[in-house]
């Protein structure tokens, strides 16, 4: 069976509370570690910053970077 999508980078539209899929594929990367994120396990991104993160960790930490640099 041929599955589309396979080992290719979605691009998304990340929301408050929800994301849309701008193009197919079946992970992102963590905009901080470059970590690959399954779509199925994407659970922590930023819609003002349009990134994804790989943990709450990680996503708490950018969001305090970006605070302080002014970009929040």
């Amino acid at each position: 069976m041929l599955k589309l999508g396979q080992n290719k980078a979605a691009r998304l539209d990340y929301q408050s509370g929800t994301f849309r899929v701008l193009s197919g594929g079946d992970h992102v990367v963590c905009a901080v570690t470059g970590a690959r994120i399954d779509l199925s396990d994407l659970r922590y991104w930023s819609h003002e910053l349009q990134e994804a993160y790989v943990s709450a960790e990680v996503a708490s930490a950018r969001y305090t970077e970006a605070r302080d640099a002014g970009k929040l």
